[in-house]
């Protein structure tokens, strides 16, 4: 299992993370990206790969 968050102080609204997560894991709202399905994450971390600020952060849970 995946805890996936969105630092909204980092997050600039580039949807990086938005349109390159392969499980569709983020939504935007009010401009900042918010894990609206984080049951859905597989934990590749594409979203701390491809975002410019670092605001994605996925750590694996028990």
């Amino acid at each position: 299992m995946w805890e996936v968050v969105v630092d909204s102080n980092k997050c600039t609204g580039a949807q990086q993370c938005v349109d390159n997560c392969p499980t569709g894991v983020y939504e935007t709202k009010d401009g900042k990206a918010v894990p609206t399905h984080a049951d859905e994450c597989i934990g590749c971390r594409t979203c701390m790969e491809v975002g410019p600020t670092g605001a994605c952060q996925v750590t694996e849970i028990d």
